[in-house]
């Protein structure tokens, strides 16, 4: 089970590097175990570099058992777990599009990324813009925490995008989905656009509960 996790691990953060999600060595991954403790990415690591036998084994304390140092923003993923007995997976990227939403002063804090796409809704929610704090600061990790029982996809201001999903498929794909939804924003531009009615999106909910 573990080995499996660790190659899809790799395999994942390989992938959204080569697609450019993710860029030098920004970004990291964590996958709850079945025994309560975590995998992660180490630090200083490009994700397209990433090597099964090189992961960081985390305990169900939050404490560092064995492996290369993992990621120094290891803190922003147990946030997330803490607050969401139902995550299984978190991705944080550095996206280009979606840091660049979270820098924009029209963005919404409470709804960072409208409802362009019903795949937007299902997949991610009401994304919660988290005020900007400097890399490592242990007060990014509380606001993370203040908004993650609520939120599963977050946008760390002139930082990146944070996402808990039932699996690391999941985590990955609301995260892909965040960054191509702030990507069509962009293309948009200053033209008119129709995002999903509030109607639509109750819709969606009923159809698809999360």
């Amino acid at each position: 089970m573990t080995s499996k996790l660790r190659e899809e691990i790799c395999k994942i953060g390989q992938s959204l590097y080569a697609r450019g999600y993710t860029a030098g060595s920004s970004g990291n991954i964590s996958v709850r175990l079945p025994d309560g403790g975590w995998l992660m990415t180490p630090t200083n690591i490009a994700m397209g570099d990433l090597d099964p036998a090189e992961l960081a084994l985390i305990d169900a304390q939050g404490r560092f058992v064995s492996g290369p140092k993992p990621t120094k923003e290891s803190f922003l993923h147990l946030a997330m777990y803490r607050h969401r007995a139902d995550a299984g997976a978190v991705v944080h990227l550095h996206s280009t599009h979606a840091v660049a939403v979270s820098m924009l002063e029209e963005t919404d804090p409470d709804a960072a990324i409208p409802p362009l796409t019903a795949y937007a809704v299902m997949k991610l929610g009401k994304v919660k813009l988290v005020p900007y704090f400097p890399p490592g600061d242990p007060a990014l990790g509380d606001a993370v925490a203040a908004v993650a029982g609520k939120h599963h996809a977050v946008l760390l201001a002139n930082h990146g995008p944070v996402v808990a999903g039932k699996d690391l498929r999941a985590a990955q794909y609301a995260s892909e989905e965040l960054e191509e939804t702030a990507k069509l924003l962009f293309i948009l531009g200053d033209r008119r656009y129709r995002a999903l009615t509030p109607d639509a999106i109750l819709d969606l909910q009923h159809r698809f509960p999360s």
